[in-house]
């Protein structure tokens, strides 16, 4: 088991991958904490296409855009305000992955998520900086150190907290992984390191079907297919009392996956639009409430209807003084 952690791994490793993670402009230390911009990431680089074959993928390769054009258009956050982030080098991509593992990568996987992966390690300074962020995008969970799949080419969620652990100076961090599939690829990454508390609710009879990795979960939350909204917040209610009790974390990563919705073709749940908005306030107040910063990605969704649902659920979280486009610092414990 590869551990992105680097636990055991020898000191000259080590060594080599801090130096990375401190050398790396990733982190974009231009954007003062007081800005105008708010806590959002986002890059017209995340729509992607390649000569139209994306159409005849279930993957919704604009989905991104589309969200920050609904949340312009109703009038919360101009695009002015949102925040760019920059391209992942080979270096930062090496902090966690291998060069072996890098170049077996075909060409199109090679481009199509790298700024995605740039942004939700940027998430994880500005989530400190003001209390929350959210990278409209990001959230690959099913890659580790090791191996891709299922759409997901960057470990970016382990980066992401490997960064965190050199540069923000934390050393407890919850990944919160709500996406309809079970998120093998941080599970295994982070398996061995007592710094990262899993909680993963999933539909247990879909890909990945990874029995290696679920010994890694510390909390998980088998679902059936077919769940229904009330059924699947009233699971992650008690799951979130139970993560409460067992590990206090400075930093929550939130992978907010929409394939949970009702008609989603590769999630097979039946979460209603406004149940994800319920689920996406339960987690943030989950953070509010504990004065935890967070990070939030929206992961997986593969239906039209996806990005309408992740900005009726950003504008929700406004509403209810969850966020703050205005920008609130919060003091780290």
């Amino acid at each position: 088991m590869a551990s992105a952690s680097g636990s055991g791994a020898p000191a000259a490793a080590e060594a080599l991958r801090r130096r990375r993670i401190l050398s790396s402009r990733l982190y974009l230390d231009d954007v003062p904490s007081s800005s105008s911009k708010a806590p959002v990431v986002y890059s017209p680089a995340y729509d992607i296409s390649f000569n139209g074959m994306e159409k005849q993928h279930p993957f919704d390769s604009s989905k991104w855009g589309r969200v920050r054009n609904s949340l312009e258009d109703a009038g919360l956050l101009q695009s002015d305000r949102i925040v760019e982030p920059l391209e992942a080098s080979e270096d930062d991509l090496l902090v966690v992955h291998s060069e072996s593992y890098l170049n077996s990568l075909e060409s199109s996987e090679k481009v199509a998520r790298i700024v995605e992966v740039g942004g939700s390690v940027l998430s994880a300074k500005l989530a400190l900086e003001k209390g929350w962020a959210i990278n409209i995008g990001g959230g690959f969970h099913h890659c580790s150190a090791q191996e891709g799949g299922g759409f997901c080419a960057y470990a970016d969620i382990s980066l992401c907290i490997n960064f965190a652990f050199i540069r923000l100076n934390i050393s407890r961090v919850t990944i919160i992984d709500l996406d309809a599939h079970q998120g093998n690829g941080h599970e295994k990454d982070f398996g061995s390191d007592g710094r990262v508390y899993t909680l993963d609710m999933y539909n247990s009879g879909i890909y990945p079907f990874d029995h290696v990795a679920k010994k890694y979960i510390d909390q998980k939350v088998e679902l059936d297919s077919g769940t229904k909204t009330e059924d699947y917040l009233e699971n992650l209610d008690k799951a979130l009392k139970v993560a409460q009790s067992r590990f206090r974390p400075q930093l929550i990563v939130y992978n907010a996956g929409t394939d949970i919705l009702d008609g989603d073709p590769l999630g097979r749940l039946k979460v209603s639009p406004e149940g994800v908005a319920i689920r996406d306030e339960q987690v943030f107040r989950f953070a509010k409430d504990q004065n935890i910063p967070i990070l939030m990605l929206t992961s997986g969704g593969y239906m039209k209807s996806s990005a309408r649902v992740i900005a009726d659920s950003i504008i929700n979280l406004s509403k209810k003084n969850l966020i703050d486009i205005g920008t609130r610092c919060i003091e780290v414990e």
